[in-house]
């Protein structure tokens, strides 16, 4: 096996994904079967300057070189080769944020990232222009804050991208992004799979009386789907990727993508009446339409797959850090008492003990809320644990509330489109750390959707291995293969997964927590307006 992957390395019958999330860069590199077989990583974290929540450009640059040196590092240890040539690279990130450039490549202001909630005019203004739901965080509402800021820089855009579409483009020469990724910038056709013409027209119209020498459609990188080729490793390129010079330059790259793309790619979530939640320090859920939807909601983001298909998401801010944090206390419970505590034990054993809980959670409330929450209507957050006198309060009950409240605000995102909009969905995967407890999780995801729950070893792999697979498909995929066929004929066949169907009980008994829930949210705002932080 080492041998076949030693010549596969050397033969350049590999692809390479690095995606960059919020507090990890990951590169992983993949072989002829697309399993992973070599991987790095780099810490990183976001700051706030100035108000603005930004990564320097000296942070991308020493973040990428650390993780692609650690995976080379991987690399030549397990299998005692260089890295000289890959098959194809792909670049994914934290979708949205805005990163504007004037007619010399340089930065105009410091990144803003995602996490920036400082447009809101601006995303309640384009939402009523376009009736499409502008988030807070998409590009397109960060250049229109920036507009009505009247900040000096816009006059001098050349042009605006993201993350992964600035590291593509100076490593490559290329400005281009995935459509994914374009669909978080700025609405996207889904006939066209590019920007919505009519809306870049409204969008032009609006600012027209600014007199800026650009328009829209121009300072915005072209859309590419799945498959097309995004250019090649340059030699300037190769020096900002590994600066010992032991790769070469040549290698194609594949269109840059979101962390939302290439979760549907790794969870095999890109198929219509598909989806997948990922669960983590935050949660979302996406389901791959068959239509659009009848209408805007400012609940709901409508992006798309890699390929182009409209998608709609969930996002919520909260999902485990209450639950760790409860986690801990027990914790240190136990090591008062003089107990060593295995944490892995502990989890199990207290998601397994929400189990025997009452359906209904016995009357008790959780809000998971470390910060706020849009779905909701909350700007700021205050964890909070509710019960009345005639509540059933024991441990089993405690651990389920928390354990529902994780899934609280996704569950009310997608009633609006499981029950409002009638939309229809075969398979939900799911993926994070919240479904590393065997069946918890997983069977209350279930419920709180009413849909069956797929949970795959490999979903796992993470993003990363996800944008590998898109360099990959674009490298190797046949004649008129689709990403659908080849991910499942050449990446799934055979990985079924874990599946839950809904039961009847469990799903009668989150309808009336979540009834419960929604109820209490003025219980929550009076805490956020009455306890100040």
């Amino acid at each position: 096996m080492s041998q076949a992957v030693k010549d596969a390395i050397i033969s350049g019958k590999t692809a390479l994904g690095i995606e960059f999330g919020s507090t990890r860069i990951k590169a992983v590199l993949i072989g002829a079967d697309n399993a992973p077989i070599a991987s790095g990583d780099h810490g990183w974290e976001n700051r706030l300057e100035n108000g603005i929540w930004t990564y320097s450009l000296e942070d991308i640059w020493t973040g990428l070189q650390d993780a692609y040196s650690n995976m080379a590092k991987d690399a030549k240890e397990k299998y005692g080769v260089d890295i000289e040539t890959i098959g194809a690279i792909g670049f994914s990130a934290m979708m949205h944020g805005y990163m504007p450039f004037n007619k010399e490549g340089e930065l105009l202001v410091p990144f803003r990232t995602w996490r920036n909630s400082i447009t809101e005019q601006a995303s309640t203004e384009l939402t009523r222009l376009f009736n499409f739901h502008i988030p807070q965080r998409w590009s397109i509402a960060h250049l229109y804050q920036a507009i009505l800021n009247n900040e000096p820089h816009v006059k001098d855009i050349d042009f605006i991208t993201t993350l992964e579409g600035y590291i593509h483009w100076q490593l490559t020469g290329e400005k281009v992004i995935g459509v994914g990724e374009a669909s978080g910038m700025f609405p996207v056709d889904m006939n066209t799979k590019d920007y919505n013409k009519d809306m870049v027209s409204q969008f032009d119209k609006l600012i027209a009386d600014r007199g800026f020498s650009w328009n829209l459609y121009d300072i915005l990188p072209k859309s590419l789907v799945a498959g097309d080729k995004a250019g090649v490793l340059t030699d300037k390129g190769v020096k900002l990727l590994d600066p010992t010079g032991t790769l070469k330059p040549g290698i194609p790259l594949c269109p840059p993508e979101g962390d939302a793309g290439t979760g549907m790619v790794c969870t095999n979530s890109i198929s219509k009446r598909t989806g997948n939640v990922s669960a983590g320090t935050s949660i979302f859920g996406m389901v791959v339409l068959e239509h659009d939807l009848a209408k805007a909601y400012e609940e709901i983001d409508v992006v798309t797959t890699p390929t182009g298909l409209p998608v709609a998401m969930a996002h919520c801010n909260n999902c485990t850090s209450d639950l760790n944090a409860w986690v801990n206390i027990f914790k240190e419970f136990a090591e008062s008492f003089g107990m060593e505590v295995d944490m892995n034990k502990l989890f199990g054993t207290l998601y397994n003990k929400s189990l025997e809980g009452d359906k209904d959670c016995g009357g008790l409330l959780a809000y998971n809320y470390f910060s706020g929450e849009h779905i909701t209507g909350f700007e700021e957050g205050r964890p909070l644990f509710v019960r009345s006198a005639e509540s059933t309060f024991n441990l089993a009950n405690f651990m389920r509330a928390n354990l529902y409240s994780a899934f609280g605000v996704l569950k009310v995102g997608f009633d609006i489109l499981l029950k409002e909009e009638g939309v229809k969905v075969d398979r939900i995967t799911g993926h994070g750390g919240l479904f590393k407890t065997k069946g918890v999780g997983q069977s209350f995801l279930a419920a709180a959707l009413n849909s069956p729950v797929t949970v795959m070893s490999t979903a796992g792999e993470g993003g990363a291995w996800g944008i590998a697979i898109l360099a990959s498909y674009m490298l190797n995929k046949e004649e008129g293969e689709t990403l659908d066929d080849f991910l499942n004929n050449k990446i799934f066949a055979g990985e079924e997964g874990e599946t839950m169907e809904p039961d009847a009980a469990d799903v009668k008994g989150f309808d009336k927590f979540i009834e419960r829930y929604k109820a209490g949210l003025p219980i929550e705002r009076a805490a956020v307006d009455s306890l100040k932080m």
